[in-house]
């Protein structure tokens, strides 16, 4: 069935009620075999495909195809022919060739327009719903792109038995044809429903007869459209004429027999508990994560390629700085550039985040899995990729820069500069979650870093700090916690020589220290300028961690209540 309509008919309305994800207020039944039934078993029997092609462009066909049968089919089907039924799929759907080809990103080139839509229906379709709803399949496709992908769709659905509803702008004659039934909308309003092949009947009653050489689809559109001469009159004669009309008597009783047999006849409706569990759906997108993790360098090489360049430049401009008092500052600007800037470019997450969001959203509108199991796959994936940043970046920055040369100390920054990377990923899921625009979530982002570097205790220290930007936001500032950490582990165990006044005798500490008389200075009497305490690092840490699943647990309800 197409639904068709010009611009602002209500085609996507009601594709989005029939499919029960509503955008609008709309009133009325969602019947399926003539009974209501719940969201889920709706999302057990159909499949949706978006206007736009949603797939992970750093996994091939084969892939995409695989993922989707494992998320979606019951988990007592195995493994052996879940591999059969992807490569039916494949060859229905005429892509064979394309088997091991990527879908395609903008680094590297993958399958054209028209096969992205055969395979964003395969997708839908491996696993055998009964009903498949299309949003304006040909959309962005030439008239022979647009034939092609129909076909497909077209011959899939004779085989299968599946209901399919799209809903379309302006077909050509050619793809018009291929449709049996037609929804035409005007204004929320039914103008036909029924056979396709009526329609020249039906509207010649009218005297709106569909003239020689001319593309149907367009005649109907223009018939419909109320934007130009007397269009809101002749709307009313169609809607009019459509209620009193034979087809319309003929769709009446065709529902009421619907509904009859399935009051005599019991339903029968996969059992959502043959649906993978959370487990099995976490390794799951766990494995497709990790490959697209490596594939596509968005996801965290240029990361690791932008941290890298980071730390030499740091690493050579505080180079092998030795410890004597003029280099106490220097130190703590190189702990700070260190700890907040790195946190600053995590920014650089939130394209890679959107696109996986935008991916769970479309599988989880098709009831595949929730926030819970795709923030926890989310969150495990990254790990290893920000231990390795970080591990990474200190080798090179940290033994440049002379920072506290002792393996304890080394490795202890790099403890510090994990959790605040941790930190950092944590608070783009958090904002990308709530704001999902590229845009609102970089500059949301970057001014909570900006906020974070202002009250995080080096630009102004603790002790000066004033009540209401201590008490509202330094003590949840993980920027705070990670400077904290790293100047206890530079200052705690390490001396620093005073300074020597030529011609003078002894030397000037800049600051008081029990070494003073030895021309030293304790790190601790840095420490207790800035109103660090140096037994506080465990408890450091707890917070920090209490950050970080604090910002996930946000995001979690952000996904949980925000469902597009």
């Amino acid at each position: 069935m197409a639904l068709m309509g010009p611009s602002g008919s209500g085609k996507t309305t009601l594709l989005n009620t029939l499919a029960q994800r509503q955008t609008a207020t709309v009133s009325g039944q969602v019947l399926i075999n003539g009974q209501e039934q719940p969201r889920a078993t709706h999302r057990q029997v159909s499949a949706f495909v978006e206007q736009e092609d949603t797939l992970i462009g750093s996994i091939t066909v084969r892939e995409t195809l695989r993922f989707g049968a494992k998320l979606g089919l019951p988990r007592s089907i195995k493994d052996s022919e879940i591999d059969s039924r992807v490569r039916s799929v494949i060859a229905q759907f005429g892509l064979e060739r394309q088997t091991d080809t990527l879908v395609g990103t903008p680094f590297r080139k993958g399958l054209s327009g028209g096969q992205k839509r055969r395979v964003s229906v395969a997708s839908q379709l491996i696993t055998g719903p009964g009903v498949l709803y299309l949003d304006e399949p040909t959309s962005g496709l030439d008239s022979t792109a647009s034939f092609e992908v129909m076909s497909f769709i077209k011959s899939i659905a004779k085989q299968h038995n599946l209901i399919v509803i799209a809903s379309i702008h302006q077909p050509s004659t050619k793809t018009f044809e291929l449709f049996d039934q037609v929804l035409l909308l005007s204004q929320g309003k039914t103008c036909y429903c029924g056979d396709r092949t009526k329609i020249p009947d039906h509207f010649a009653a009218l005297g709106m007869g569909l003239p020689p050489m001319t593309n149907p689809a367009e005649h109907l559109l223009d018939l419909t459209n109320a934007d130009f001469s007397d269009g809101q009159a002749r709307i009313e004669r169609i809607v009019n004429h459509w209620r009193t009309s034979e087809s319309r008597e003929e769709l009446d009783l065709s529902l009421e027999g619907v509904i009859a047999r399935s009051n005599n006849s019991a339903q029968s409706f996969q059992d959502s508990s043959a649906k993978p569990g959370a487990v099995n759906q976490t390794l799951t997108l766990l494995h497709r994560a990790w490959i697209k993790s490596y594939r596509d360098i968005v996801t965290y090489w240029i990361r690791v390629a932008m941290y890298l360049g980071l730390a030499i430049m740091m690493g050579t401009v505080w180079l092998r700085l030795s410890p004597n008092q003029a280099n106490i500052q220097p130190f703590i600007n190189a702990i700070f550039f260190g700890s907040a800037f790195m946190s600053f470019m995590a920014v650089a997450y939130v394209p890679a985040f959107l696109e996986d969001r935008a991916i769970f959203v479309k599988e989880r509108e098709n009831g595949l899995y929730g926030p819970s199991v795709f923030l926890v796959s989310n969150f495990i994936i990254g790990l290893p990729y920000l231990f390795l940043i970080s591990v990474l970046f200190s080798i090179i920055a940290y033994w440049l820069a002379n920072l506290n040369p002792t393996a304890h100390s080394f490795f202890m920054w790099v403890m510090w500069l994990f959790l605040d990377l941790l930190a950092a990923e944590s608070l783009v899921v958090l904002v990308a979650s709530i704001i999902p625009n590229f845009v609102g979530a970089l500059a949301i982002t970057a001014f909570a870093n900006g906020l974070w570097m202002c009250v995080g205790g080096f630009l102004v220290s603790l002790p000066t700090l004033n009540v209401f930007w201590k008490y509202a936001f330094h003590y949840w500032d993980y920027q705070a916690y990670v400077f904290q950490g790293m100047m206890v582990n530079e200052f705690s165990a390490r001396t620093y020589k005073c300074g020597v006044v030529s011609g003078q005798e002894g030397c000037t500490c800049l600051y008081a220290s029990a070494l003073e008389d030895q021309c030293e200075i304790a790190g601790s009497a840095v420490l207790k300028e800035y109103g660090y305490a140096l037994d506080r690092q465990g408890q450091w840490v707890g917070i920090m961690v209490a950050i970080v699943l604090g910002y996930r647990l946000a995001a979690w309800l952000a996904m949980s209540i925000r469902k597009s």
